[in-house]
């Protein structure tokens, strides 16, 4: 049997780290996880994997679609996690992982807390203030500290009737934000569209 089985990507499967290198002589891997606090990676004990982009890593031979593995142990080392694939036993073979990218079902994941959202489900809702003007889309989340920052995308009409994208940033915490519906797809905020 084969260690790296042919398989399909999840509807819902969310990118969730990468393969950086070989760890030790016996076969493992270590991981960069792309979140600060990688449960779902850590307690998953199948992986979809693809191969890096051929920019990052030209050559990469191992597979050249998607497939599944099977974890046999996942842990915290230092500033990164390690992990044990099952059928990978020696540095070479891990090795040929490098770069390789980790996706996990996003139903893999552990439920969160009432008031507690994976980044990944708020990317791409439609941000509104309380007079409900759309201040935007979520396109990304940045971590300063102990807060998050929505990073909304949204147009600006320009005088000649063109338009150009731009930015805008709002600190994700409780006195700026009124409610998430993840259901509605939108974030509602106590924010003006020229703060």
């Amino acid at each position: 049997m084969s260690v790296f089985q042919p398989a399909s990507l999840p509807d819902d499967a969310v990118e969730v780290g990468r393969v950086l290198d070989a760890w030790g002589i016996k076969g493992w891997v270590k991981v960069l996880a792309h979140s600060s606090e990688p449960q779902a990676l850590l307690a998953a004990k199948r992986w979809f994997v693809q191969p890096p982009e051929a920019r990052l890593r030209p050559g990469f031979s191992a597979f050249k679609a998607t497939v599944a593995l099977s974890v046999e142990q996942c842990k915290v080392h230092s500033d990164a996690l390690v992990a044990k694939i099952e059928g990978l036993d020696d540095r070479s073979a891990a090795e040929s992982l490098r770069g390789a990218r980790i996706f996990l079902s996003r139903s893999a994941f552990a439920a969160t807390a009432s008031d507690e959202y994976y980044w990944v489900d708020l990317i791409g809702l439609d941000v509104l203030n309380r007079q409900g003007e759309h201040l935007g889309q979520v396109r990304d989340l940045m971590a300063t500290g102990p807060t998050s920052v929505l990073v909304l995308s949204y147009l600006i009409e320009e005088a000649d009737g063109t338009s150009r994208s731009a930015e805008r940033l709002i600190p994700f915490v409780s006195a700026y934000v009124d409610a998430v519906d993840l259901a509605g797809r939108r974030i509602t905020v106590d924010w003006q569209a020229d703060y």
